[in-house]
């Protein structure tokens, strides 16, 4: 593990949503009323909206990109997914435990993040044990991740329960890059124009996400990130 700089969170909802006009409703002020009313005290809106239109990092698994990722924090998610559910064409909802290796700089509620926040969604692969990816991708790789990319903030959630229906993801992976990471690939993986430094750097991220399965059968949606205070 890596310590007790990571913090924890006792109950945290992550829930993909698929829908056309989600880069608006996500932050009526009508929808986050209705969520505080059904216990939940903060709200992350992680959307694919025109800000990051330009980035070349999604990978898509699934018949139709996901549109959005939305996390909540509460204490019971029974009033919460039909509140998502009612917004969106199509969701998935988890129950994860979130790690936070790298904690991102503080941002007012309802700011966009000055962010590429990129989205990974990770399925275990068939010929590997839980305990055994989990410390593949925690205790192995989180090094590896941080240092080799250009993150300034990174998230770690292991899936305990699926909630609704949908497609089985065993992990969730939350990282924020520079701007210019959209189509800059030094930007990406922060080795400063250095094209031996780009391919080092990528040579040993590959090889790590290659010993928990994160190099096949899953999706990344670049997105822009927003957070707001509930409570």
């Amino acid at each position: 593990m890596m310590g007790s700089g990571i913090e924890r969170r006792a109950m945290k909802l992550m829930y993909a949503l698929w829908g056309s006009s989600l880069d608006t409703t996500l932050h009526r002020p009508t929808l986050h009323r209705e969520l505080a009313a059904a216990g939940a005290t903060t709200l992350q809106v992680n959307v694919a909206d025109t800000d990051v239109a330009p980035a070349t990092t999604r990978i898509n698994s699934y018949p139709e990109p996901v549109k959005a990722i939305v996390s909540v924090w509460c204490d019971d998610y029974a009033a919460i997914t039909p509140l998502l559910t009612a917004i969106s064409e199509e969701h998935t909802g988890w129950m994860v435990d979130e790690r936070i290796p790298l904690t991102a700089p503080d941002t007012p509620s309802g700011r966009r993040y000055d962010a590429l926040a990129n989205i990974a969604l990770l399925r275990i692969p068939d010929d590997m044990s839980r305990q055994e990816w989990l410390e593949r991708w925690h205790d192995h790789h989180t090094a590896v991740a941080i240092e080799t990319q250009a993150t300034f903030g990174y998230v770690q959630n292991a899936v305990l329960e699926q909630i609704t229906p949908g497609r089985s993801v065993d992990g969730l992976v939350e990282e924020l890059f520079p701007m210019a990471a959209m189509t800059d690939p030094h930007a990406f993986w922060g080795s400063g124009g250095d094209d031996a430094e780009l391919h080092s750097r990528a040579t040993r991220m590959l090889h790590s996400i290659a010993t928990f399965g994160a190099d096949r059968n899953l999706d990344v949606i670049p997105t822009s990130r927003y957070r707001y205070d509930l409570s």
